[in-house]
């Protein structure tokens, strides 16, 4: 959804800024070279016309822009995995100002990705960051043929609506095959996705809900073949929460009746911003994708969240939220999310919990199940200001 990309970035401008920007050495002080200001870049303050394969790729017009990918998997003993691996593109100053370039080093865009893996039986959670510039190849994202990468990190389009994506760090590996059953969703109005009242407080926003995926997750040699399905989101935007909002809960679910037929496949994403005071931001939104990948957009007053148990973590000392109900009283939809392993927190630049949850309900009185992901944010520390 919303990713944590500037957040992280923002951070460590004071360290990498220099270091990527043309004109300077990376030994100077960075002295708001590369700026938070959003003055010079496109931002999102109303639907564009979205047109694919293209609008896959990068959007560098657009400050900030992130593709995230995660998934649920089976291997033939029962083993659940779960996955996550997002790239994100941060630009410091617009294209348009960029002056001769002395070296090919030198770029204005930074690239970070995380690499996530949870081993539900074992119990264990793998998390990893990676930052490079966007120069000689090291990281970057293009539209034809698709792909977007960092180092050997890294997702490619194989035919159309067909994936490749792999990553491998430590004692931990994923190579799998993402097969897009329903096609580019787009969220909001036509892919605009408000966030605030502010004029360009919001996002392009596009998915791939239902990706078909099989491949091998190895973990300190031993492989496992697995099977399941996976999720990806991309936004575009440039812009930043309001001073109120701390925070965000985002979920992204997929269901399937008992018979286990596409027919009954259902897709839904929900997001709620969360505010100082503890209420929810009457900007948080949702989508609901039918079985036929048509769509309906949901209002904050379509939906409720309810938090129904909580984990505290040993390393940050937040308190996460850990079980769910998510009602849609519209469309007679009521779901009971609970994580497979309650320590899912990255702890990298920026803290926050993303893990892989398993989901049961019903829909318009038939018995739904299946998995899905959810990212928590602003838990550790707010995030107003920075995305």
């Amino acid at each position: 959804m919303i990713g944590v990309a500037a957040a992280i970035i923002n951070q460590r401008n004071g360290s990498i800024d220099a270091a990527f920007v043309p004109g300077t050495s990376g030994d100077e002080e960075p002295g708001g070279t590369a700026s938070d200001d959003p003055e010079g870049f496109v931002r999102a303050q109303g639907p564009i016309e979205l047109q694919f394969p293209r609008d896959h790729g990068p959007h560098p017009d657009y400050q900030t822009e992130w593709w995230y990918y995660t998934g649920n998997l089976k291997a033939s003993d029962g083993n659940h995995f779960g996955y996550q691996l997002t790239f994100f593109r941060r630009a410091l100053i617009p294209e348009e100002t960029l002056s001769e370039r002395r070296s090919e080093w030198t770029t204005n865009q930074v690239y970070m990705a995380h690499f996530a893996l949870t081993d539900a039986q074992a119990g264990d959670f793998y998390n990893f960051e990676r930052f490079s510039r966007g120069a000689l190849e090291l990281a970057g994202a293009q539209a034809l043929p698709y792909q977007v990468w960092l180092h050997d990190w890294q997702v490619e389009q194989l035919d159309e609506r067909v994936y490749q994506l792999q990553a491998e760090q430590d004692v931990v590996s994923i190579l799998l095959k993402l097969t897009d059953v329903k096609g580019p969703i787009l969220h909001g109005i036509h892919g605009y996705s408000q966030k605030g009242p502010q004029p360009g407080s919001a996002s392009h926003y596009i998915s791939q809900t239902r990706l078909e995926t099989s491949g091998e997750v190895t973990i300190n040699g031993q492989e496992y073949a697995v099977s399941g399905t996976s999720w990806m989101d991309h936004e575009f935007s440039t812009s930043a929460l309001s001073g109120d909002q701390v925070g965000w809960d985002w979920f992204s679910i997929q269901v399937k009746d008992e018979k286990g037929s596409q027919e009954g496949a259902l897709e839904l994403m929900v997001f709620q911003i969360r505010k100082a005071d503890g209420s929810i931001d009457p900007y948080s939104s949702g989508t609901i994708i039918y079985p036929d990948g048509t769509t309906r957009t949901l209002h904050s007053r379509e939906f409720e969240i309810t938090s129904t148990d909580s984990w505290r973590s040993p390393r940050t000392g937040a308190t996460y939220p850990a079980q769910w109900l998510i009602i849609v009283p519209a469309e007679e939809l009521r779901l009971e999310i609970e994580p497979y392993l309650a320590d899912q927190e990255l702890n990298v630049s920026f803290d926050y919990w993303e893990g892989a949850v398993k989901i049961h309900g019903t829909w318009g009185g038939q018995t739904v199940a299946g998995s899905g992901y959810v990212e928590l944010t602003g838990y550790t520390e707010s995030i107003a200001e920075e995305f």
